[in-house]
């Protein structure tokens, strides 16, 4: 059986598990062309579609997909309203296809102070699709990664006061075990679009490790093609997570 990821350059190569995604670039995008800065946001939620469908193509488990930070709340007011307006949206009228086609959504972000409707469709997104076991939508939506650590250093502190947990035990496994996504495997690949080269306060514990594509792409611009071509990048590469690397240890023993 022919492999999801054939017509990459590197056949032989398992897809990556998990796949995050720094979508930007919506606002330039129609900046660009002369549109209204929802076109551009409109747009992106097909780019969304498009990566959604290629990450179950391809054979990647977990796909995040950085939607609304914490800062964002920051923007214009009118700006917030289609956002939520495009996320309701999104949700209401995909929503059944993703769980037709086996895909779980998983939310990550806070849910204090959210409106009533726009926490209830989480809700409903997650409880829906809780048993599905294909790919794993996770949305990091009012995500901010230092807002995560602190709220995990909150929890571990909670039970070293309770006497539940020595504080001088506390190891890297307790702490990542307390992040809201510790259902989540670390990402291998995180891709930003617009071609800006920084994280953004997005899974800034989980990112130790993982490679980074930045593409010169807007977000709405996005597709199959594009994902392909950072997959193709990321196969270049060789992961030596803090260690020598195969080429290093070929290179000793010879």
């Amino acid at each position: 059986m022919a492999s999801p990821i054939d017509n990459l350059h590197y056949p032989a190569r398992k897809a990556p598990r998990h796949v995050a995604i720094i979508m930007d670039g919506n606002g330039r995008w129609a900046q660009a062309r002369g549109l209204p800065r929802y076109e551009g946001h409109r747009r992106g939620v097909e780019a969304v579609r498009r990566a959604v469908r290629a990450a179950r193509d391809i054979g990647v488990s977990f796909l995040t997909l950085y939607s609304f930070s914490t800062e964002n709340w920051s923007r214009p007011p009118d700006e917030v309203s289609l956002l939520m307006g495009l996320l309701k949206r999104y949700i209401r009228n995909d929503l059944a296809e993703l769980h037709a086609n086996d895909v779980r959504v998983r939310v990550i972000g806070g849910r204090d102070g959210l409106a009533a409707d726009i926490a209830g469709l989480l809700v409903e997104a997650e409880e829906l699709t809780r048993c599905n076991g294909g790919l794993t939508l996770a949305v990091a939506f009012n995500y901010g990664g230092r807002q995560e650590i602190v709220e995990a250093a909150r929890r571990l502190a909670a039970k070293a006061v309770a006497g539940k947990l020595d504080p001088n035990a506390i190891g890297v496994e307790h702490f990542a075990s307390s992040l809201s996504s510790c259902d989540i495997p670390d990402p291998d690949l995180i891709i930003r679009t617009s071609g800006e080269q920084r994280l953004s306060n997005f899974l800034l514990w989980q990112a130790a490790y993982s490679e980074f594509v930045f593409l010169p792409l807007h977000w709405p611009d996005f597709d199959r093609a594009a994902f392909e071509a950072a997959l193709d990048e990321y196969f270049s590469r060789e992961r030596r997570y803090g260690g020598r690397g195969l080429t290093a240890a070929v290179k000793s023993a010879s």
